[in-house]
C-alpha cells in the first residue's frame, strides 16, 4: 500500500503563489469540486487571508491515478520557518516553487538548504508563467547555476490557469520515493504539530512512520501521557474520520486530552504497552522566542480577559510563551515571547480582533545575555529586568546570519545601511544581475524595521532571510524614561552606550509631540544610572487670571499670578501623566 503513497510539501519565498497551486492541485484531482472551492482554501484564519501568508501548517490528502497525495501546506514568512522544517521532515520529497517573474529569492535559497539537508527530492518549478513579459530562459539559467538542477528537472506552470499543473503531479509520483516504514513494525508515529478542539481535546497532525495506527492504548514518548484516541482520520481538506493509519500515511489524531502541553511538536506516539527498545524518532527542536514584548490592557479590569483570551491562543499555537508582568504606570500585564516582528503583529491583531480588547503593546525587545561580577549568567527578555550597572560584568546581545538578495544597483545603498545598523558584510556571491550578501546583523537592529526599510531602499527588489546564530559582548546600557520623575518601565530600551544619547533625544523629543498637556509642566527624561542625558519639557496650559481686571493697584495682579502659581505647584505634587498608545509607539519610530 505505501508504494502508492507519495508525502511531499510545496517551499517557496513568501507571495511564489504557493497557496494558489495547492488551490490548483485540489481542483485537478478532485479533492474539491470548483463550487466547493474558495480561494486560499488551507488559510482558514481571517488574518490569514487578509494579509495572503500561510501561518500554520495544514494537511490535504489527494487522490490521483491511483496514488495517494499527501500535501503538507507549509508557511512562507522568515517568522515562521520552524513550521517549514516540521512539515519537510514529514514527507520525501519537496516542490520548490520559484516565482518566474522575480527567480530565486532569499528563503527560495534557505527552504532549499533545509529540504536538501534533510536528503529530500526536490522538483524545482517555475510559476506565473502566464505573465507577459518574463524572461524564463534567464531565471531557469539562474536557478540551474544557483541550485544546481538540469534544465530538464525544471517544470514550468501556471497556478493561476492551472497550465501544466497536471505535468507537476505526474513528476510528483514519478521522481519522489514512496515511504519507506513497514507497518508489522511497532507503532511510531510523529506529532508535527496540534490543535485544540473543545469536543476532541488536542487534535494532533501525526505521520506514521511505522506500524499501523488504530484505536488503542496509546502513550506519546517524552511527555508519558497516556490516551485512548477519540478519533483517528485524515484530511480532504475537511476532517474524514478513519478505522486505522498504515506506515507511510499523514492524518490526525484525536487524542481527547485537555492539556496542550503533553502533546509535544516532535513527539513520538507508540502503543501503550511499548518494548523498551522502541526508539523515538528524530524530533525537531522547540520554537525558541526571539523577541518579547509586553501587552497590557488599557482597562486594568480587562487583564483577566487577556489571559483568558491568551490561554485560548496558545492551544492553538505551540510557540507561543509568555508569564505575568507589571508595570506601576500600566498595571498588570504579559510578557510574551514571539517568533519574530510579524507573529507578535498577528498576536495582537487576533487579541483585538477576536477578543475584542484595546491593547498597549510596549516595544519589543531581545534576550540579552548578561554576566554578572559574582560570575552568574542569566538571560534577560526586558528591559525592566536589567540588574544595576555596578553589578554586570559583560552584555551579551543574539547575532543573525542574514542572507539578502538585491538587484546590483542598490548594493553600495544596501551594504552603508547595513552597517549603519551595526551589521557586517562576511560574503557576497554574484548571480546574473542580482548578488546574495551575507551579513552578521544583531537581532536588536533586525526586528525593528529593517525588513520594511530595506523594501523601501530598493524599491521592494530586495529580500531577507536570517537566522540566529550566536551571541557577541557589547558594550550596552539599559535608557530609562522618566515623565515626571517617574520612571516608566515601559518605555525603557537596552541600546549601545554610543547611541544611547542620540536615542535618547530622540524618543523624548517625540514623547514630547504625542504626550497630552496638562494644568501642570511636564518634564521628560531619559537617564542612565542617576545621569539624564536627554530632557524635554512640556509646558503647562496658562489661563489668564488676570483677563477680568481693568486699571486699579498693580499688586492685585500680583496677588493673583502668586495664587495661581501656588495651585500650580500642589498640582505638579499630585498630578499623574495619562498616557496614549502613541507614547509607547514613539520607541519604535526612534529611527
Amino acid at each position: 500500500m505505501a508504494v502508492k503513497i507519495r508525502n511531499f510539501s510545496i517551499i517557496a519565498h513568501i507571495d511564489h503563489g504557493k497557496t494558489t497551486l495547492t488551490d490548483a492541485l485540489l481542483l485537478i484531482t478532485n479533492t474539491v469540486s470548483a463550487r466547493d472551492l474558495t480561494e486560499r482554501m488551507l488559510d482558514s484564519n481571517p488574518i490569514e487571508q487578509e494579509r495572503g501568508i500561510t501561518i500554520k501548517l495544514a494537511l490535504v490528502r489527494m487522490d490521483y491515478h491511483g496514488y495517494t497525495l499527501n500535501l503538507i501546506d507549509t508557511p512562507g514568512h522568515v517568522d515562521f520557518g520552524y513550521e517549514v522544517s516540521r512539515s519537510l521532515a514529514a514527507g520525501e520529497g519537496a516542490v520548490l516553487l520559484i516565482d518566474a517573474s522575480q527567480g530565486v529569492q532569499a528563503q527560495t535559497l534557505s527552504n532549499f538548504e533545509k529540504a536538501k539537508r534533510l536528503g529530500l527530492t526536490i522538483i524545482p518549478v517555475l510559476n506565473k508563467i502566464d505573465l507577459p513579459n518574463i524572461d524564463l530562459e534567464t531565471v531557469k539559467l539562474e536557478v540551474m547555476e544557483s541550485l544546481g538542477f538540469t534544465e530538464e528537472e525544471i517544470l514550468t506552470v501556471s497556478a493561476k490557469t492551472s497550465q501544466n499543473v497536471d505535468q507537476l503531479l505526474q513528476a510528483i509520483i514519478d521522481r519522489i520515493p514512496p515511504p519507506t516504514g513497514n507497518p508489522s513494525d511497532s507503532l511510531r508515529a510523529l506529532v508535527m504539530t496540534s490543535k485544540y478542539d473543545f469536543h476532541k481535546g488536542v487534535v494532533a497532525y501525526v505521520r506514521v512512520v511505522d506500524g499501523v495506527l488504530a484505536k488503542q492504548k496509546l502513550q506519546l514518548l517524552s511527555t508519558t501521557a497516556n490516551f485512548t484516541p477519540i478519533e483517528i482520520g485524515i484530511f480532504s481538506p475537511q476532517m474524514r474520520p478513519r478505522q486505522q493509519l498504515m506506515a507511510g500515511e499523514v492524518g490526525y489524531l484525536a487524542t481527547g486530552l485537555k492539556d496542550i502541553k503533553k502533546v509535544r511538536v516532535g513527539d513520538t506516539v507508540v502503543e501503550a504497552d511499548h518494548k523498551k527498545d522502541v526508539q523515538p524518532l528524530p524530533g525537531y527542536q522547540e520554537p525558541t522566542p526571539m523577541v518579547y514584548m509586553e501587552l497590557y490592557p488599557v482597562d486594568a479590569d480587562d487583564f483577566t480577559a487577556l489571559k483568558d483570551s491568551m490561554d485560548k491562543l496558545a492551544l492553538h499555537d505551540s510557540s507561543l510563551q509568555y508569564q505575568g508582568t507589571h508595570s506601576q504606570a500600566l498595571g498588570n500585564g504579559l510578557r510574551v515571547g514571539f517568533l519574530g516582528i510579524l507573529h507578535g503583529e498577528i498576536i495582537r491583531e487576533r487579541l483585538e480582533r477576536e477578543f475584542d480588547l484595546d491593547l498597549i503593546a510596549t516595544a519589543p525587545s531581545v534576550i540579552y545575555e548578561i554576566t554578572q561580577t559574582n560570575g552568574r549568567v542569566m538571560k534577560i527578555h526586558s528591559p525592566s529586568e536589567m540588574p544595576d550597572q555596578s553589578l554586570i560584568k559583560k552584555i551579551a546581545e543574539p547575532v543573525t546570519t542574514a542572507i539578502i538578495y538585491a538587484p546590483d544597483q542598490y548594493l553600495s545603498a544596501i551594504i552603508q545601511f547595513v552597517k549603519d545598523k551595526r551589521g557586517r558584510l562576511t560574503n557576497s556571491h554574484p548571480m546574473g544581475v542580482r548578488t546574495r550578501l551575507e551579513f552578521e546583523i544583531p537581532l536588536a537592529e533586525v526586528i525593528i524595521d529593517l525588513h520594511d526599510k530595506l523594501k523601501s531602499l530598493t524599491s521592494g527588489y530586495a529580500s531577507l532571510e536570517y537566522e540566529v546564530t550566536s551571541y557577541q559582548t557589547i558594550d550596552a546600557v539599559k535608557v530609562d524614561v522618566l515623565i515626571s520623575r517617574e520612571s516608566v518601565e515601559a518605555l525603557g530600551f537596552v541600546t549601545v552606550r554610543a547611541q544611547a544619547e542620540q536615542r535618547g533625544r530622540k524618543l523624548v523629543a517625540k514623547l514630547k509631540e504625542v504626550i497630552p498637556r496638562q494644568l501642570f509642566e511636564i518634564p521628560i527624561q531619559a537617564a542612565i544610572g542617576g545621569k539624564v542625558i536627554a530632557r524635554e519639557t512640556i509646558k503647562a496650559y496658562r489661563k489668564d487670571v488676570t483677563a477680568k481686571l481693568y486699571g486699579g493697584d498693580r499688586t492685585r495682579r500680583m496677588k493673583l499670578l502668586k495664587k495661581q502659581a501656588k495651585g500650580k505647584k500642589r498640582m505638579k505634587q499630585v498630578g499623574s501623566v495619562e498616557l496614549n498608545q502613541e507614547a509607547f509607539l514613539a520607541v519604535l519610530e526612534q529611527d
